[in-house]
């Protein structure tokens, strides 16, 4: 593989991960405040809808995928590659809310807690998901 294509690769998948950063603060705040659930639930529940946003982005964008490949085999294959980044994601995210002043909104809370875990995890996921589920 080329400089040229990792380095593609490496911004395509830090472009999705930016986006993907939107929804799951999205999610965690709706599953917070629609669903009533609380954060640690909410955050579970909104890093799945995230990290499925992300493996549909990157394998029509990102990485070339295997077209005899059934796509719910390969989403699972994602989301357990992507479950150590996801832990990391987790921790780090639990952690700033520990952190945070109480008196924060819940939004600014979502973001800040979200962008942060996504951060931590992003070199984990992105070589995770090359070598195990996006294959050249």
């Amino acid at each position: 593989m080329s400089l040229r294509t990792l380095v593609r690769q490496v911004s395509s998948f830090g472009a999705i991960g930016t986006a993907a950063l939107l929804v799951d603060a999205a999610l965690l705040y709706g599953a917070q405040r629609l669903l009533g659930l609380g954060f640690y639930p909410g955050r579970a529940l909104s890093w799945l809808g995230a990290a499925t946003f992300t493996w549909y982005l990157n394998r029509r964008f990102t990485f070339s995928s295997d077209p005899g490949q059934p796509a719910a085999h390969q989403w699972l294959r994602f989301l357990l590659a992507n479950l150590p980044g996801g832990a990391i994601n987790y921790a780090v995210s639990t952690g700033v809310k520990l952190i945070l002043p109480g008196e924060m909104p819940l939004g600014a809370v979502s973001l800040l807690t979200v962008a942060a875990g996504s951060l931590a995890g992003l070199v984990a996921n992105f070589s995770l998901s090359k070598r195990y589920v996006f294959k050249d």
